[in-house]
């Protein structure tokens, strides 16, 4: 089995390994660049997902907008 996924930053190989050697092909985009490779298996992979992330909260920082207008002309200056 073997997909690929490409987007402008990153490539996604899937594939089942039948040997302890791989090997993948880049695009010429990717020559002389630094990469990063990283490999798992797939249920590494669903362990690491099936943690729960909590919801990100923004308590640091209240203003008092009372008695404020916006100025939409004073807002698109240049």
């Amino acid at each position: 089995m073997e997909n690929i996924y490409v987007n402008l930053n990153m490539i996604r190989k899937i594939l089942k390994v039948d040997s302890d050697t791989i090997s993948i092909s880049v695009p010429s985009s990717y020559i002389g660049k630094v990469l990063e490779i990283i490999a798992f298996s797939e249920e590494e992979g669903q362990s690491r997902e099936s943690v729960k992330k909590q919801p990100a909260t923004f308590k640091a920082l209240s203003l008092d907008t009372t008695g404020f207008k916006f100025n939409r002309d004073e807002a698109n200056e240049r």
